[in-house]
């Protein structure tokens, strides 16, 4: 079924209003973005908000006209950080996800990083053993359908915070969400990574 225009122009407002937040508040929730843009739209119709992509799509745009240089010197700095990272965390085969893959980081953003070993606790071992400081948690996310609660570890540089989420070697053969119903995690290995880099 095909949307109406008024609809359509609703929910390119608020894609449009969500981005400028994103951009210019470092906002990096997407449904906290969406609901101060609904709001500063004056619209409470839950149907007309924008999906993700959308957002992705006008914060590119958005970004391409008004914070280019900026925000191209910041996307560089953050993936040098994750390949270092990467390359420090390569027995543990780290891939980069988030928005700093996307190339949508915003001034705020961490540097996410999917562990897959066979002993978590392994990982925090070789924190300990090198004096590298973090936080422990935990996180839920979904592997196909089922839920599951993992082990993460947030490490506090002062470039920006890397927040490290380990799974099962057997978890990387699976598609990874944040919901039942959303789209799978992109993930990329350090060599794609290093490629990104070198094109920032």
């Amino acid at each position: 079924m095909s949307r109406s225009p008024a609809r359509n122009d609703a929910r390119a407002q608020i894609a449009y209003l969500a981005a400028r937040i994103m951009a210019e508040d470092g906002v990096e929730d997407y449904g906290l973005a969406k609901k101060k843009a609904a709001r500063q739209a004056g619209v409470g119709d839950a149907r007309q908000l924008p999906g993700n992509d959308e957002i992705d799509a006008a914060l590119r745009a958005y970004r391409g006209i008004y914070q280019a240089g900026a925000h191209r010197e910041r996307l560089a700095q953050l993936r040098e950080l994750a390949v270092r990272a990467m390359i420090e965390l390569e027995i543990f085969n780290p891939h980069l996800t988030g928005s700093v893959l996307s190339g949508n980081a915003g001034k705020y953003a961490g540097i996410e990083l999917q562990l897959f070993t066979d002993d978590a606790k392994a990982v925090e071992l070789y924190l300990i053993d090198r004096g590298i400081d973090y936080e422990s948690g935990q996180a839920n996310l979904y592997c196909g359908e089922a839920r599951i609660t993992v082990p993460s570890f947030t490490l506090n540089d002062e470039a920006a915070p890397i927040e490290l989420t380990v799974f099962s070697p057997r978890d990387a053969r699976m598609p990874l969400k944040t919901s039942p119903a959303g789209k799978a995690i992109e993930r990329a290995k350090l060599a794609e990574v290093e490629v990104l880099l070198a094109q920032t």
